[in-house]
């Protein structure tokens, strides 16, 4: 089963691999993510989900074969040339300049654009103030003194200033209030809306599943499982390892 729509993927990847050391974290992954869709992939800590998108953004050497838009590439380009391809990774870490303030830090995020005018850029920062009002009322202050919740919001906008094609996010809801997780997804439902397509790895596994198109379960470093995801919502097996009575909290954060 694939996660195309009819119209041909914007990313295909084909047998994946990935390495640390001499030990195999990622085995002959097939995944594809379709224009304007959010995609997750979901799986127990350790399985290779960041190790997935680090390898997807060039951040670690890679074999196999990645497909963007149709332009090919192998597993092993790197970063550079994945930015100007149209992807952009916001880390679990979010990797902010915290004695930065808040606009600045959104401003680097439009670095490959340095060159256009600079009405565009104002613009692409009051599309981003648009989509996190609070990030507007803290425009001058460092990005140390944010909240959590205001730091993945920094992390998510800087990413969207360099207008990214396909976002990959690495467990956005990680460490935040209920309340702002509700935040984080309601906003990565609009970008589909907006016409960005998202790859999204996340723990909160209820969570992913009801927001995504398609999904993928990884386990040890391989796809276990694929499918649309309110069918892999509704599978025994994922319930019982991922959505069962051990992850009850999680409905908290999904509705």
């Amino acid at each position: 089963m694939s996660a195309s729509n009819e119209a041909a993927p914007l990313l295909e990847v084909h047998r994946l691999g990935a390495c640390y050391g001499r030990v195999q974290a990622l085995s002959d992954i097939d995944l594809q993510v379709g224009q304007g869709q959010i995609v997750t992939v979901i799986g127990p800590n350790g399985a290779g989900k960041t190790t997935l998108l680090c390898a997807l953004m060039g951040v670690l050497p890679a074999t196999g074969r990645v497909v963007f838009d149709g332009d090919a590439a192998s597993g092993a380009a790197d970063i550079e040339e994945r930015v100007a391809q149209g992807l952009a990774l916001v880390p679990e870490s979010r990797a902010l300049f915290a004695s930065m303030s808040v606009e600045d830090n959104l401003r680097l995020g439009a670095f490959r654009f340095h060159r256009r005018p600079k009405a565009e850029h104002e613009a692409a920062l009051e599309e981003v103030f648009q989509l996190f009002p609070r990030l507007r009322e803290r425009r001058q202050q460092d990005a140390a003194t944010l909240s959590g919740g205001e730091r993945q919001m920094l992390a998510v906008g800087r990413a969207l200033m360099g207008k990214p094609r396909l976002l990959m996010l690495d467990e956005p809801s990680l460490g935040l209030a209920p309340l702002i997780v509700r935040d984080i997804f309601r906003i990565i439902g609009e970008l589909r809306a907006r016409g960005v397509s998202v790859l999204l790895v996340e723990q909160n596994a209820r969570a992913a599943l009801r927001i995504a198109d398609y999904a993928y379960v990884l386990e040890l470093g391989r796809i276990a499982m694929q499918g649309p995801a309110a069918e892999l919502a509704n599978d025994p097996r994922v319930v019982d390892a991922y959505l069962g009575a051990g992850s009850r909290h999680q409905e908290l954060l999904s509705t």
